[in-house]
């Protein structure tokens, strides 16, 4: 895979879990209610998905080595792979009755594909696989806790 074209997926690929699992934890611990996480779900696909597209765009157009070609690439797979993760996670919404159910499903999903593209870079950059995984799992995980405390602070004071 190019550059360019691995570069925008694999941070609109995290981007898009760890962003859309701390905006479903964060909205189901201070709201449980699913009409409200399927409404963040929905404006973290687009909004999101298109400001990293721009942030990336811009980012890439700054290094001064980076053809036109290349930058759109980076900027369409930032976009694509950003809005289609996002996405992902309606299923376990849609399918479980239960919204916890569909966040513990959502928290496994997202944690599988952290661990998925942590072991692909690993593999792509020779470094061990179990270093890499642990560093980004435990990033995502801290967003898990932070985002879930945010929530209950909400509910609480607001």
């Amino acid at each position: 895979m190019k550059l360019s074209l691995r570069k925008g997926f694999s941070f609109g690929l995290t981007s898009g879990i760890i962003t859309t699992l701390g905006l479903i934890i964060g909205l189901n611990a201070g709201t449980h209610s699913r009409l409200v996480v399927i409404g963040g779900i929905l404006t973290i696909a687009v909004a999101d998905a298109l400001s990293d597209a721009s942030g990336m765009h811009i980012s890439e157009e700054a290094e001064a080595k980076h053809t036109d070609k290349s930058i759109w690439e980076s900027t369409f797979a930032t976009l694509s792979s950003k809005f289609v993760f996002a996405l992902t996670f309606m299923i376990p919404v849609l399918l479980f009755k239960e919204l916890n159910n569909a966040v513990i499903a959502s928290i496994i999903w997202g944690l599988f594909l952290i661990a998925l593209v942590s072991y692909y870079i690993a593999k792509k950059e020779k470094a061990k696989p179990f270093k890499v995984i642990t560093e980004h799992l435990t990033l995502t995980v801290l967003v898990i806790i932070l985002t879930h405390l945010v929530g209950i602070f909400v509910a609480a004071y607001f």
